[in-house]
């Protein structure tokens, strides 16, 4: 054989580094005259070589690909070991490619359908959706029926056909409770376990049904939190108990105890639900390190719709954290990836954070854009996006002046929370920010009971961004001395809490109500607080106002200082950042889920933007302060935030 080799490369048919053809149109002279049934007969003689030397399945794999037809037992076997390389890799897509010719072959195949679906989960979710459909009537036994159920169910969230996947898991549920009995072993303990938990899962994302899904969890013991479906189980019943607006300090013990590095598929909704539960009870650091944690998991894993939904997740974290050049960074990502995804359209998370921090950042018109370009139908069925969205739409308009809409948007959000039974006080709160544009309309009488409603759901969730926002919204409508006592603790209760933004707000409102009384002194002090501290967040547009109103009331403050970072989109700042780094372009695109093609005009447009010539010059340009007082320009910790 050595001698061959060297032979066949003195003749420039293999390369010299490697033992392969030179090019592929000597391959096809060699092959071509051989026929079909000599060259899979060889074929198959490699694979069963390649096999018998240890090779890695793929390699193996690469071969029987090029076979016509499987025609024996062990290269469905061999296929199957290959896609689990391959997912093992983060190569879902070659996954699936070996396990569509296993399925040619066995098409009644179960656990076949269960492998492809979890490789197409995470990019193309209709597909595997449509192999879990046709699993469903193959399932010989109910315990099979409920792990495909448990699959659909998910898929079905994904692609906004929730109410689809209740009735499923329901009937699958209620059969799995017939044949286990009331005593069932560990095993089927935990796949009961799993179902109900994904159940509630599924059941809390549209109005139609999470009426019932409430009723459900609250009928739940909570579990210790011991196996993966416990902490599926747990985190989903903390999350429903957040909303629901009751015990912060409840809802932070058993977060806490939900949370895990993800090291399934499932308990990646672990992480966001526990997450999400940890930051509305102002425990920020602890929900942005799980969200980091999932989205190390998502990337290692090609998981890339866990990814964006981990993503427009933490953006939404950071945004009520008050870092918004990180918020608005993450959320442009996310929208970024999903525009380059088949499932893409459906997404509407990302569009809704990254239009929230749009507002905030001053450009209240392009937000307005950007959700109305959100594709996915029937918004006003889903609980969490709807009220988001409604949220976003609301600040947008009274940016832009049209109080009356802006008022119309806040209530509707109100009557819709109402209905879906969501009563957290600093999930959207819309009976604050509702109360202070009353107040900016001369219309303080009609705050009052949102005001007053406010303050109820403050007390029942007791966290101080909660009880800060209440101070805020009582004070804005109190006339007189009264009303800036109360505006003074609003300011005091939201600098205990992670609230940045609030804090700069409610600065801006008591500097305002000063100002009305004749004192130029203090409402100067409390208006250059309020700017100072909005331009550290990054919150431009109050900064802008606090601004206005500190010259009005005769202050001084400097300018924002120009700086070409702050020309830089939050993407072109993550790549330029990665490039520094080291990063490759391929890396690059890998990491953040986008084509090179993508990565190369973005690392264009930031040459361009901070005038240099490449990644040599990049580490130093992006040093640069962009605000005068030192903002950093890389992620920090709500503690930090607090100092």
């Amino acid at each position: 054989v050595e001698d061959g080799v060297a032979r066949l490369r003195r003749a420039e048919i293999l390369a010299a580094d490697r033992t392969d053809l030179v090019h592929d149109v000597v391959r096809s002279a060699a092959l071509a005259p051989m026929g079909g049934e000599a060259l899979a007969a060889l074929r198959t003689r490699a694979a069963l070589l390649l096999s018998d030397a240890g090779r890695p399945a793929e390699e193996v794999a690469g071969r029987l690909m090029l076979l016509p037809t499987l025609t024996q037992p062990w290269m469905t076997a061999a296929l199957r070991d290959a896609a689990v390389q391959a997912e093992g890799r983060g190569a879902p897509e070659a996954a699936a490619r070996y396990l569509r010719r296993v399925l040619e072959t066995e098409p009644d195949s179960v656990p076949v359908r269960i492998q492809m679906a979890a490789s197409l989960a995470e990019i193309d979710p209709a597909e595997a959706a449509r192999l879990m459909e046709e699993a469903l009537p193959l399932a010989g036994d109910v315990r099979t029926r409920a792990r495909v159920a448990l699959r659909y169910g998910m898929l079905c969230l994904a692609l906004q056909r929730s109410p689809e996947g209740v009735r499923v898991l329901g009937e699958v549920l209620a059969e799995l409770e017939a044949a286990l009995g009331p005593a069932p072993d560990p095993a089927d303990r935990e796949l009961h376990t799993f179902v109900e938990s994904v159940l509630l899962i599924i059941g809390s994302d549209e109005k139609t049904t999470v009426a019932a899904t409430l009723d459900r969890a609250s009928r739940l013991t909570q579990p210790p939190g011991d196996t993966p479906a416990q902490r599926q189980m747990l985190a989903m019943m903390t999350v429903l108990t957040a909303m629901g607006g009751r015990s912060a300090e409840r809802t932070v013990e058993h977060a806490r105890r939900a949370l895990t590095s993800p090291g399934t598929e499932l308990e990646g909704w672990s992480s966001v639900s526990s997450s999400y539960a940890l930051s509305l009870a102002d425990e920020v650091d602890e929900s942005l390190e799980a969200l980091d944690r999932l989205l190390q998991f998502s990337q290692e894993n090609a998981a890339v719709w866990t990814y964006v939904l981990a993503l427009a997740t933490r953006a939404l974290v950071l945004h009520g954290a008050g870092a918004f050049p990180d918020a608005l960074a993450d959320a442009q990502t996310a929208v970024e990836i999903v525009g380059e995804e088949r499932w893409g359209e459906g997404s509407a998370l990302p569009q809704i954070a990254f239009a929230t921090l749009l507002v905030e950042r001053g450009d209240p018109g392009q937000a307005e854009e950007v959700l109305a370009n959100i594709k996915r139908t029937g918004m006003e069925r889903f609980v969490l996006q709807y009220h988001l969205a409604l949220m976003a739409h609301a600040r947008a308009r009274w940016a832009l002046g049209d109080r009356e809409a802006s008022l119309g948007l806040y209530l509707e959000c109100g009557r819709s929370l109402e209905e879906a039974r969501f009563s957290n006080a600093v999930f959207v709160p819309w009976w604050s920010e509702a109360s202070l544009l009353l107040a900016t309309m001369n219309r303080a009488d009609e705050a009052r009971d949102l005001s007053a409603h406010g303050d109820e759901l403050a007390r029942r969730w007791g966290t101080s961004r909660a009880l800060g926002l209440a101070a805020l919204a009582r004070g804005a409508i109190t006339p007189g001395g009264a009303g800036i006592e109360t505006l003074t603790e609003a300011v005091a209760t939201l600098a205990d809490s992670p609230a940045r933004a609030e804090q700069a707000k409610a600065e801006l409102v008591l500097g305002r109500a000063l100002l009305k009384t004749g004192d130029q002194r203090a409402a100067r002090e409390h208006l250059r607080s309020a700017t100072d501290l909005a331009q550290r967040c990054g919150a431009l547009a109050t900064a802008a106002h606090a601004r206005r109103m500190l010259v009005t009331a005769g202050g001084r403050m400097r300018k924002m200082s120009a700086s070409p970072l702050d020309m830089l989109t939050g993407m072109e700042r993550r790549v330029a950042e990665l490039a520094a780094a080291g990063a490759s372009n391929r890396s690059i695109a890998e990491t953040l889920f986008l084509t090179v093609r993508t990565i190369e005009t973005h690392l264009t447009n930031v040459y361009r933007k901070l005038g240099v010539s490449g990644r040599t010059e990049l580490g130093s340009a992006l040093r640069t302060p962009s605000v005068p007082d030192g903002q950093p320009s890389g992620r920090i910790s709500a503690s930090r935030w607090r100092r």
